[in-house]
């Protein structure tokens, strides 16, 4: 993780110097809602959902998939912003106060804890500590005298991390990864408790919600709120975002020529013919949105084991998704790089969210956390799971570390690459918000 390099940082190389700081950067991503604009191509906003089974009915999981075309109109309010930002914070410093707490209830010498980057805005000491907050509140980091030239603690201290046993050095890295992982639980478990879990009991067809003025389904007597159950004699047996697209291909490929829809208005089946209009590249479209035709009703426990399973399967579905996106990242990075999100693009989803309900700002947090936690595990320099390879390495070696100059290469490397990637990924979210896009 991109670490705060301070007057008194010592080489990038250090590993103890800092515990892999938050990162202001993740392959945190968000799959938009099934539902189509005018163009019948996918809208800038949303978020895709999966399905699993609590008790025969459909529970809503937010899937972690991948940003792709977002607008981010969602920085135009204020209030869906902080919240968004609110919960990224609420994360930042879970996770620096696991690396904190594994340190500190050790006895290792802590220097510094750290929210945030760059200036110091307040700050105070307690203990030969430093605690502050910074001005670029998109990481963190917790700070160790190990390496520090302005430090007059004894290099041969045993209570420096860097004197630590194996085993205490990856307690402390790995707490943090672990406070994550425990937070969306809890996350979900408080969800379970407070307001329930959302579930939805899916019906066939495919819904309407929204039918744009003058568009062919308006011109043709589509109204917002109509359930597509077939389309020229075929029927839509099953909901899903697989029916939706089926819908989407056939209108694509029909422009100028009739479709005909059997729909359910009210408790009346009428048929309705539409004729697609002509987009530039020639698909034809018909100026709706549509959306799996599901009923969203609240699950709540009744006693606190109920709870605990509730939560706990929520926990281990939404682990799931979160680890198949991101191996679809890693197996098709060529498709998939593009899709990779920063802090600024986070928090322009989160605030969609938070405008959406306060069911998905659950699901957002408990997938937010899970995502920096798996990939601060991933083993490449400057993230928590770069260092704790470096310390497994000499584990194997013996407890003998590797030259200084070996980890000064592969740490230093990592940082600069770390940096390098979460400036562009804040650069280029930042001009694709909306607000942005207006005034260039």
């Amino acid at each position: 993780m991109i670490p705060h390099l301070c007057q008194s940082s010592p080489s990038p190389s250090s590993l103890t110097r800092f515990i892999n700081p938050m990162s202001p950067l993740s392959l945190f991503t968000l799959k938009p809602r099934t539902h189509f604009s005018e163009s019948l191509s996918p809208p800038i906003h949303g978020s895709q959902f999966v399905y699993g089974n609590i008790r025969h009915v459909r529970r809503q999981r937010l899937r972690t998939s991948a940003f792709s075309q977002i607008g981010f109109g969602g920085f135009e309010s204020a209030q869906p912003v902080l919240e968004a930002a609110a919960v990224l914070t609420a994360i930042i410093i879970v996770h620096e106060t696991g690396h904190f707490l594994a340190a500190y209830l050790q006895g290792i010498r802590v220097s510094k804890f750290a929210i945030g980057f760059g200036p110091i805005l307040v700050k105070f000491n307690s203990e030969n500590i430093e605690y502050s907050i910074r001005a670029f509140p998109l990481g963190g980091f917790v700070g160790f005298p190990d390496n520090d030239p302005d430090s007059n603690i004894p290099v041969d201290d045993k209570d420096l991390l860097k004197n630590r046993p194996i085993f205490d050095r990856i307690l402390v890295v790995s707490a943090g990864v672990i406070a994550n992982i425990v937070f969306a639980y809890v996350i979900l478990f408080t969800q379970v408790l407070s307001i329930g879990l959302p579930v939805q009991e899916a019906f066939p067809g495919v819904l309407v919600p929204q039918v744009r003025p003058f568009s062919a389904a308006s011109r043709d007597g589509l109204i917002p709120g109509d359930v597509i159950l077939g389309i020229n004699g075929v029927e839509l047996l099953k909901t899903g975002p697989k029916s939706v697209s089926n819908v989407v291909e056939l209108i694509k490929k029909s422009p100028n020529r009739t479709v005909l829809l059997k729909i359910a208005r009210g408790e009346n089946n009428l048929e309705i013919g539409i004729n697609p209009d002509e987009n530039s590249d020639g698909s034809g479209r018909i100026g709706v949105q549509l959306s799996p035709n599901v009923r969203v009703t609240k699950v709540r426990a009744k006693n606190l084991l109920e709870a605990l399973n509730f939560s706990g399967r929520e926990f281990l579905g939404l682990s799931s998704n979160v680890l198949d996106s991101l191996k679809q990242i890693f197996v098709d990075f060529s498709d998939s790089a593009s899709k990779v999100s920063g802090p600024v693009a986070i928090i322009a989803f989160g605030a969609e969210v938070a405008r959406s309900n306060v069911d998905e700002l659950f699901q957002f947090a408990a997938a937010l956390n899970l995502n920096l936690a798996i990939i601060n595990l991933l083993p490449l320099p400057a993230l928590d799971g770069g260092t704790l390879a470096l310390i497994l390495v000499e584990a194997a070696r013996g407890g003998k570390k590797l030259p200084l100059e070996i980890e000064q290469g592969i740490m230093s490397s990592g940082i600069v690459f770390v940096i390098s990637l979460g400036l562009f990924l804040i650069i280029r979210d930042t001009l694709n918000l909306d607000f942005v896009k207006d005034l260039m």
